[in-house]
């Protein structure tokens, strides 16, 4: 992984899909968290978590006081992030409210009304570019969680009629290939993990001086799709 930000407090790293940030399963060791503590010989604080299949910005706390002060930030959403996804075709919505409840096997679902146990939940859409591919209307879209509920795009993003174009849980599980983005590909896959990506996040400083703001390149995976579709 590639570091992106490092201070006396701080430590910002570039995650790849496919490794999850703490150990899914008891005995489980390969992980962002263990892997980066045994490269630096430091022991490290997680800040917050992506999905196993979401690249981009992670923050750890190099201190048990920096990790106190980010944590604070997040409870008080003093924290800024923004995603971007690609999506079978375009939000609905500019806003999903939609409450959250934790469901089967770490499944997370939109709740009823006054449903007990609902999670708040809110994300904000704005639609970068569209194209019409092989797979009907693809979109290139910015997410900007207000809360931190887990899986909450990808459900929200379902829930506005734009779900995520490739996503297990949620949505299709098909790899994109070079076809589904234009009609001269051909079967090579280019995509085949969850299309989403945390591109910045942005926080008050946990020295209390200024504020902290990262940003991760775009994968290389989902940069082709983009060139693929004709960015």
């Amino acid at each position: 992984m590639t570091l992106l930000h490092e201070d006396g407090l701080v430590l910002a790293v570039d995650k790849p899909a496919g490794l999850a940030v703490i150990p899914e399963r008891h005995g489980d060791a390969s992980c962002l968290r263990h892997e980066l503590e045994a490269a630096r010989g430091e022991p490290l604080w997680v800040v917050h978590r992506l999905d196993r299949d979401t690249s981009g910005v992670v923050l750890f706390a190099r201190t048990a006081e920096a990790h106190r002060a980010m944590n604070g930030a997040f409870e008080h959403r003093e924290v800024d992030k923004r995603y971007h996804c690609l999506t079978l075709g375009a939000p609905r919505e500019p806003v999903a409210t939609v409450g959250l409840h934790e469901g089967r096997k770490g499944r997370m679902r939109p709740a009823r009304p006054d449903e007990p146990g609902t999670l708040e939940a809110e994300t904000g859409f704005r639609v970068l570019q569209s194209w019409q591919a092989p797979r009907g209307c693809v979109s290139w879209v910015e997410a900007a969680p207000k809360t931190g509920r887990r899986h909450q795009i990808r459900v929200h993003a379902r829930a506005v009629g734009a779900p995520l174009l490739l996503d297990p849980l949620y949505a299709s599980a098909e790899p994109i290939r070079a076809r589904d983005c234009h009609e001269d590909g051909d079967a090579t896959v280019i995509c085949d993990r969850l299309t989403l990506h945390a591109l910045r996040i942005a926080l008050p400083h946990p020295s209390g001086h200024g504020v902290l703001e990262v940003t991760a390149p775009l994968a290389p995976d989902l940069a082709a799709v983009l060139a693929l579709l004709g960015t």
